[in-house]
């Protein structure tokens, strides 16, 4: 039994086939399913053939909030456990949908990570998105294949427990991948192929980029506020000790400069410290 969220925002010229085909999909599969098309303020009429379609379950936000808030407006919505979700632009393979279901018996959520054959990322994301899985995989302890996968599966009642941390945004689904490794829930990938996409995209390389660095770090001071307050004051420490060197060994300066570093690494510290145990007093 699974309920299939796909978000839409202005997929007119193919939102029509994917849905076919993951309908044709589950139909072979599942016994028990359900398809929630979350439209999100589109204004190009793409899903004015659908409003009819007794197969699937229709909501629309009246302005755009963004892809995080469709999705969890599906969630909401959704009347089983095991949640899908997958964008309705044609990139990923819905012929993988009964796997990721399967390997779901035995985790806690399951992506669709794409390194795959054929994984058609433009080569200008690229550089960027490996600095933040650099980044995530530092701060969770564990090496994530692909961070932000908009393909995958998981349970609905551990989605809800995070909701009031998941954004709204495209970084959903990055944060949503903190907080199971943070939270030390069973995750597994599974590659898939990630195709060409149809249509243009919705993501602001720019904008876009600092929101996940954000994310990011905001996540993982909510899980482990002393994998970001420990090595910041680590790296003062050090400088301190160097422009006490320098004063002691080659000439009379930095004096001020190593105490000033020296006392911000001990607060960062402190302030760190501080934070890791409110943080498990109040979790």
């Amino acid at each position: 039994m699974v309920s299939v969220i796909i978000p839409v925002y202005n997929e007119k010229n193919h939102i029509d086939d994917v849905v076919e085909k993951i309908i044709f999909i589950l139909r072979n599969n599942f016994t028990e399913y359900e398809i929630i098309i979350v439209d999100d303020g589109s204004v190009d009429g793409g899903v004015v053939n659908l409003r009819n379609d007794n197969r699937i379950k229709l909501i629309t936000h009246k302005y755009k909030r963004g892809y995080g808030a469709a999705i969890k407006t599906g969630i909401e919505n959704a009347r089983w456990e095991f949640i899908v979700i997958i964008d309705g632009d044609g990139t990923y393979p819905a012929e993988d949908i009964p796997k990721l279901v399967e390997s779901l018996k035995d985790n806690d959520m399951v992506v669709g990570a794409r390194t795959g054959q054929v994984v058609k990322i433009p080569l200008f994301r690229r550089p960027v998105k490996w600095v933040l899985k650099k980044l995530a995989n530092y701060l969770v302890e564990f090496k994530i294949p692909d961070l932000n996968s908009g393909f995958r599966v998981f349970k609905k009642s551990i989605a809800m427990k995070s909701f009031y941390i998941l954004p709204n945004g495209f970084s959903f689904t990055t944060t949503i991948t903190l907080i199971m490794h943070s939270e030390r829930y069973n995750v597994k990938y599974i590659p898939i192929n990630y195709f060409q996409r149809k249509g243009k995209s919705k993501i602001s390389p720019i904008r876009d980029t600092l929101t996940f660095f954000q994310l990011i770090i905001r996540t993982i001071l909510y899980f482990n506020p002393l994998k970001i307050f420990l090595p910041i004051s680590l790296i003062l420490f050090l400088a301190s000790l160097l422009c006490l060197f320098y004063r002691l060994f080659i000439a009379r300066a930095l004096f001020t400069t190593a105490v000033s570093l020296f006392i911000a690494a001990i607060q960062i510290l402190a302030i760190g410290m501080l934070a890791d145990m409110i943080n498990k007093k109040v979790r």
